[in-house]
């Protein structure tokens, strides 16, 4: 589970997960969570790492 800042907002995140063959990545900053499913696990990974830059995160998750 993630941890709740005392203001009651998750801390942002990229996740990657993968069910039934295909991949998700759900982020989560700014304020909103959006998760985005691909067929190739490359694809998937590209678009975490994207996102992980764009958030200044050190690492995203893999689940």
């Amino acid at each position: 589970m993630d941890s709740v800042h005392p203001n009651g907002k998750v801390p942002p995140c990229v996740e990657v997960i993968e069910a039934c063959g295909e991949w998700f990545v759900r982020i989560v900053g700014d304020d909103e969570e959006i998760t985005r499913s691909f067929d190739l696990e490359s694809f998937a990974l590209s678009y975490a790492e994207g996102q992980r830059i764009r958030l200044g995160l050190a690492e995203f998750k893999r689940l």
